[in-house]
C-alpha cells in the first residue's frame, strides 16, 4: 500500500507539471503536437496522398486536410481491417472498437493504435486517480478494488491480423498485468458476451470483495446495482460494499439519474466524477469537484479543432483550434488522433464554459437535436429542464425520448416525450408545464415558436412503462457498455417504436 502511495504521489507531481503547461499555453501544445502527428504520419498513405510533407503549421495543415466523416474514412478503415498497413498511422493497427453509441444499426470500427491505448486511453484512466488523489488525500482507493461494468461485446477476430469489439474490451485485453489485482471481476466474468450472464456472474463473483469504486455509463450501473441488490436481499449498496467511495462516470448526462444513486448509496461521503472518453479517444475530465464542467485534456496525443453548429452546413464554414475558441457558443468538435483519424468530425458538440483553462460541458450530438419548426432543442436543454420538472414534482426519470408531431391541415406541430419513469409526478399535467416554461426559458427560439401556440403547441408526454427502453435496447442487441438510447430526433423511427413495444406492453397486462 506504501508503494503504491508513493508512485502514485510521484505520478501526481509529474503530471501537475504536465497539465500546468497545456493550462497556461494550449495553443502551444497543441500546435507542437499537432505537427508532431503530422511529422510520424508523413509517409503513410493519407500522410502522402494530403502532402504531410509540406505542411508547416496548422494553418497548413487545415488547408491541405479536408474534414472527415466516418463514412470519408470507411475505404481506408477497411483496407486495415484486412490487413494491410501504414494506411493512416504509421504503426501496426490491429485493434478496431466497434462504436456503440446508439442503437442504430450501422457499426462504426474505429481504429485503435498502440499510441492510442498508452498515451490517450490509459493516460486518461491514470489522470483520472490522479485528480482524485489530489483532490481526495486521504482516500482509500488502494485500499479495495475497482469495479468498471463493460461492454456485451468480446474481442472478436476480423482475420489473424485484426480484432474487434467494444473499447472496454479491447482495454482489458490490453491493460497492464498489474491493474488485475486492482479490479474486480476476472477478465473472463467482464468479457461474457451475454449481458444478463454477465450481471448474474459479475453478481456472485464480487458481493464478496471490497469494492470501493465503479466506473462506466450511469444507466447500465443502476441496472447492475439493482440486480446487485435483489440478488442479496440488501436496502442498499453501502451494505454489500461499506467502502464504496467512488463513481467514475461518463456516456450520458448524471444529471437525471444522481437522486437515484444518492438513494442507493445513501453516504455523505460517497463522490462522483465525470469523464468523456469514447471510442476515438479520451478527451476531457472533471477535474474539480465543485464545477460540472470538464477540463479538456490537450496532451493526449489528440489535435482538436472546433465548428460553431450553426456553421455545420456551410461550404465555406469556419474551424477553429484551441487559441481561437470562445465562451458559450455550440461547437461540434473535430479530432485528429494518433491512431489514424484525421480532422474527424465525431458527432458530439460540446461548450466551452472557461478558456485559460479550457473547460468544456457536453452540449448534445451533431445528429441528435430537434429542429422540426426552427426550435434548434439541443439535449442540454432537455435534461437541464427535466431537472428542473423533476425536482419541483418529486419525480423521477429512467429513460426518455423525444421526436417532433409534424403539422398537418388540421393541427399544430408539437414535441412528443415518451418517458419511463423511476418515481413518477401525481401530476403529469403540472410536469408537462414546468417542463415547457423551463425549455422556454432556457432556449429563446423554443420560446418563440411556443409564443401563444402558434407555431408549436404544448408538449405531449406518454408514460411509458417499466422496462419500456432495456426491452427495447434488448431487442437490438444493446445491452451494457457505452449503448445510449437516443434522446432527441427530428425523426420519428425510435419513438414510433418505442410506442408500439409500449402498446404492445400494456396489451400484455405489463404496466408502470
Amino acid at each position: 500500500m506504501a508503494i503504491i502511495n508513493s508512485l502514485v504521489n510521484w505520478f501526481n507531481i509529474k503530471r501537475r507539471n504536465d497539465i500546468e503547461l497545456f493550462k497556461k499555453h494550449p495553443f502551444q501544445v497543441q500546435q507542437e503536437l499537432c505537427l508532431n502527428l503530422v511529422k510520424k504520419a508523413k509517409d503513410t498513405f493519407w500522410g502522402q496522398t494530403y502532402n504531410y510533407n509540406s505542411i508547416k503549421s496548422v494553418s497548413d495543415f487545415q488547408r491541405a486536410v479536408p474534414i472527415s466523416s466516418y463514412e470519408s474514412l470507411c475505404p481506408y478503415i477497411d483496407r486495415l481491417i484486412k490487413g494491410e498497413q501504414n494506411i493512416l498511422w504509421p504503426s501496426e493497427v490491429k485493434w478496431f472498437a466497434k462504436s456503440s453509441g446508439t442503437t442504430n444499426d450501422k457499426s462504426k470500427f474505429i481504429p485503435v493504435s498502440k499510441e492510442a491505448l498508452e498515451e490517450c486511453h490509459f493516460r486518461g484512466g491514470k489522470d483520472v486517480i490522479a485528480f482524485y488523489t489530489n483532490n481526495y488525500p486521504d482516500n482509500n482507493l488502494f485500499k479495495g478494488k475497482s469495479l468498471t461494468l463493460g461492454g456485451s461485446h468480446q474481442v472478436n477476430k476480423f482475420n489473424m491480423d485484426s480484432y474487434y469489439g467494444d473499447l472496454s474490451a479491447i482495454l482489458i485485453e490490453n491493460i497492464p498485468f498489474w491493474a488485475d489485482f486492482l479490479r474486480t471481476p476476472s477478465q473472463k466474468i467482464a468479457l461474457i458476451p451475454k449481458w444478463e450472464e454477465k450481471l448474474d456472474q459479475l453478481t456472485k463473483a464480487t458481493i464478496n470483495e471490497n469494492v470501493v469504486s465503479l466506473a462506466g455509463v450511469p444507466s447500465w450501473n443502476l441496472v447492475m446495482i439493482k440486480h446487485i441488490l435483489e440478488y442479496t436481499g440488501k436496502n442498499n449498496l453501502l451494505e454489500v460494499w461499506p467502502n464504496l467511495e467512488l463513481f467514475i462516470h461518463g456516456g450520458i448526462n448524471f444529471t437525471p439519474y444522481r437522486d437515484q444513486f444518492t438513494k442507493v448509496i445513501p453516504s455523505e461521503k460517497m463522490n462522483y466524477m465525470e469523464t468523456y472518453n469514447a471510442s476515438e479517444g479520451f478527451f476531457a475530465i472533471q477535474d474539480n469537484p465543485e464545477s460540472d464542467d470538464l477540463l479538456l485534456m490537450l496532451d493526449y496525443g489528440i489535435f482538436y479543432e472546433f465548428i460553431p453548429v450553426t456553421e455545420l452546413d456551410s461550404p465555406n464554414k469556419n474551424v477553429y483550434h484551441i487559441g481561437e475558441v470562445q465562451k458559450g457558443i455550440n461547437y461540434a468538435m473535430v479530432i485528429s488522433t494518433n491512431a489514424g483519424l484525421w480532422r474527424y468530425l465525431i458527432g458530439d458538440t460540446v461548450i466551452f464554459t472557461s478558456l485559460y483553462p479550457h473547460k468544456i460541458k457536453i452540449s448534445g450530438r451533431t445528429k441528435h437535436f430537434i429542429n422540426a419548426f426552427g426550435e434548434e432543442l439541443m439535449i442540454d436543454n432537455a435534461e437541464r429542464a427535466l431537472d428542473k420538472a423533476c425536482n419541483k414534482t418529486g419525480a423521477e426519470i429512467s429513460e426518455y425520448t423525444a421526436a417532433p408531431v409534424y403539422m398537418t391541415n388540421k393541427s399544430k406541430g408539437c414535441h412528443q416525450w415518451l418517458i419511463e419513469f423511476q418515481k413518477k409526478p401525481i401530476s403529469i399535467g403540472r410536469f408537462m408545464d414546468i417542463f415547457d416554461n423551463a425549455l422556454k426559458s432556457l432556449n429563446s427560439d423554443y420560446e418563440a415558436k411556443r409564443y401563444n401556440n402558434i407555431t408549436l403547441d404544448t408538449p405531449q408526454i406518454i408514460v411509458a412503462n417499466k422496462g419500456l427502453f432495456y426491452n427495447w435496447m434488448k431487442t437490438k442487441g444493446k445491452l451494457g457498455g457505452q449503448n445510449k438510447v437516443p434522446r432527441l430526433s427530428n425523426q420519428r423511427n425510435y419513438i414510433d417504436e418505442l410506442i408500439e413495444l409500449n402498446n404492445s406492453m400494456l396489451d400484455k397486462d405489463i404496466t408502470a
